[in-house]
């Protein structure tokens, strides 16, 4: 039916030459690597030594290590006593802190494998590396001959999953919590609670779950599993329960505690909304005492998020009451008002032996220093905070839900080396956190936001500052992704299955074409284009497209080379992915045709079979030397406009080089 599939597997083999490359695939870098002679192969004899005072971590890692080795070699082993090629050496076992001992030791020789660290968190993060070490030549696995001493550059390195405004099942925070250990970052952090519903359960307040939650929360019993679960591979859950904005759901179940008088409805759209809590009713406190005395219980980390960001004063603003409250207390600004309401809460949560974090909105120079200052709005907010005396976390520049490329997260450095920082100052910021907001995710495509990108995050919080060479860092990115999905994440796989959904047949070869060259619109752009609801279909070709796909980049490159050097090899696969690209929109057009949610894409489709065409004329002009047409010049030039047009809310990610192309056909 599709003639072309020789042209699409050309686009998986060059995917494959690129991971073929003789080079360490390790992400995040160590800090200390040195590559030696020799390699220590593989046999069914393989066996592991554990000295150390017992670790259920440790005893389950080995497992899942073993289990992971046996899936990527096939070797089935036969586990006899006595055999040691791994010996595994540590100290202590240690409870999950913000500040805790991560660093290991890894050396192999042709006679064995020897790791060593001071925690049992330290292991982890050793076996870690030591699998993504494993290599194979035609005949063997092994693990090259190699010396690491590692640890990390910060010690806050987390993930943000919004579970909010779409409900993720425990099954999606699992394999995510497996991701995180695997890149070795440390924090799930939960936004449980927004105006679109309350998603844990209180036994205390059973309306806050029961009301407002649509049926869709997580059972205490359930939070506990995860937090277990969580805990065995290094990972700490740090919740959020936004406050005093973004609280309808809150203000659903209980209204007493609301600025105006409700009654209030669940929230069906997104953005900042203006139900607020009354910093001035002292049963908000009590209320607040009750709750946070019981989820204190529940979560065993140190510290509790109380949100604060995108404060609404309109109802503070409407409120008699409010406004007399503030002149009693000499409140200058609404601003000081949040900042008296976040001090209760704050000692609050010290009384159940917690530590606050909050969104930059809730600096204020009357709050105490040993909270926790989370910057989303711009990093001169982080580092204002730290130059006041506040511990940081960075999650500016680490928005992944914007679908921004991974090289601007990548070099998005919480402390690059020319900020104007005391040595006092940058110690007090402590990692960052990327952040998934689910507005227009699902537990569908969510991993495919998540994931690969936010490795690269990884990297940067854990590896040294000098580590930033993007190419290589693009080139290790693939094969981590490819490890990634033996954890069951879903960011590789579940598109196709999202395409034969769309396509209502297996037949999808043409729609994986155009998916393959596009990426959904960034930033908020999506909301622009049309108003999304809890209700809006996250079905779309643009739900299943993926941010920074792989092949526009390459194709880039391609053309990067070939403008730079004439290299003959670039230009055969610029020639033949642009045939695939100009030819494609024939072969699509009866998938459109019998499926209606795609005929949004048409124009899409069409755009990329002409913009294709005119580069392979722009290369035939190029090589001719001959001068182009001026009206072949006007011609082009439309096309590119019109292809440079979002539609669909997705963008097509080759018009760039293209136009290059083109250009380059002028430069005589």
């Amino acid at each position: 039916m599709f003639k072309k599939t020789t042209k699409v597997l050309f686009i998986g083999i060059f995917v494959l030459s690129m991971m073929a490359a003789p080079h360490l695939n390790l992400m995040p870098v160590p800090k200390d690597v040195k590559l030696l002679q020799g390699k220590f192969f593989i046999s069914s004899d393989f066996g592991i030594k554990v000295k150390g005072p017992y670790s259920t971590r440790v005893a389950l890692a080995k497992k899942r290590f073993m289990h992971r080795l046996s899936g990527r070699t096939g070797i089935f082993f036969l586990l006899k006593p006595g055999n040691f090629s791994l010996k595994i050496t540590y100290s202590k076992t240690i409870k999950l802190a913000p500040v805790m001992d991560e660093s290991y030791t890894l050396k192999i020789d042709s006679s064995g494998i020897y790791l060593q660290a001071n925690t049992d968190i330290g292991i982890l993060r050793g076996l870690e590396t030591l699998l993504q070490l494993l290599s194979n030549d035609k005949k063997h696995y092994y693990f090259p001959a190699v010396e690491i001493k590692d640890e990390p550059r910060f010690p806050w390195r987390g993930l943000l999953i919004d579970v909010v405004r779409h409900f993720m099942p425990i099954e999606v925070l699992k394999r995510n919590v497996d991701a995180l250990a695997a890149v070795k970052m440390n924090v799930l952090h939960l936004h449980l609670t927004d105006d679109q519903g309350f998603r844990i359960e209180c036994k205390t307040f059973p309306r806050l779950h029961l009301i407002a939650s649509d049926g869709n929360y997580y059972t205490q019993e359930q939070m506990r599993d995860l937090i277990r679960y969580a805990d065995l591979r290094g990972i700490r859950i740090v919740p959020e329960f936004d406050i005093p904005g973004h609280t309808t759901s809150w203000l659903v179940a209980y209204p007493e505690l609301a600025a105006l008088p409700g009654p209030y409805e669940m929230v069906k759209i997104y953005g900042a909304k203006n139900p607020v809590m009354d910093p001035s009713n002292k049963r908000v406190y009590k209320f607040l005492k009750k709750f946070f005395k019981e989820m204190a219980k529940l979560f065993p980390d140190p510290y509790i998020h109380i949100g604060g960001d995108e404060v609404n004063d309109v109802q503070w603003k409407a409120s008699k009451r409010i406004k007399k409250f503030m002149k009693k207390h000499k409140l200058k600004d609404f601003h000081q008002l949040q900042a008296y309401f976040n001090i209760k809460v704050m000692k609050i949560l010290k009384k159940y032996g917690k530590k606050m974090v909050g969104w930059d909105e809730i600096l204020h120079p009357d709050m105490p220093r040993n909270i926790v200052i989370q910057s989303w709005r711009g990093k001169k907010f982080l580092y204002e905070a730290a130059k006041k005396g506040f511990y940081t976390i960075l999650s500016n520049g680490y928005y992944i839900d914007l679908c921004q490329p991974t090289d601007f997260h990548y070099l998005n450095d919480p402390v690059p080396e020319d900020v104007k920082l005391s040595p006092e100052e940058r110690n007090r910021i402590l990692g960052g956190e990327a952040t998934m907001w689910a507005e227009i995710i699902s537990p569908e495509n969510i991993d495919s936001r998540i994931w690969p990108r936010t490795a690269a995050i990884a990297e940067r919080l854990w590896s040294p500052s000098s580590v930033k060479d993007v190419e290589d860092m693009y080139r290790r990115l693939e094969v981590i992704s490819l490890q990634l999905e033996e954890l069951g994440l879903t960011h590789i796989k579940n598109q196709d299955m999202m395409l034969r959904r769309l396509a209502k047949s297996g037949e999808i070869i043409p729609l994986k074409v155009l998916v393959q060259t596009v990426e959904p619109l960034r930033y908020y752009k999506r909301h622009e284009a049309r108003t999304y609801t809890i209700f809006s279909p996250l079905t779309r070709l643009v739900d299943a497209a993926v941010p920074d796909p792989p092949l526009p980049r390459k194709f880039r490159k391609l053309v990067e080379k070939y403008l730079e050097t004439g290299d003959k090899d670039s230009e055969e696969k610029i020639v033949e992915l642009l045939t695939m690209w100009k030819n494609n929109h024939s072969s699509l057009i009866p998938i459109i045709e019998s499926s209606p949610v795609l005929r949004e894409v048409q124009p899409l489709s069409e755009n990329l079979s002409a913009v294709a065409a005119i580069a392979l004329e722009a290369l035939e002009i190029k090589k001719s030397g001959e001068k182009p047409d001026e009206n072949w010049l006007t011609l082009a030039q439309q096309k590119i406009e019109r292809a440079k047009k979002p539609c669909a809310e997705l963008e097509l990610l080759i018009v760039e080089p293209v136009e290059k192309l083109i250009v380059s056909t002028t430069n005589k």
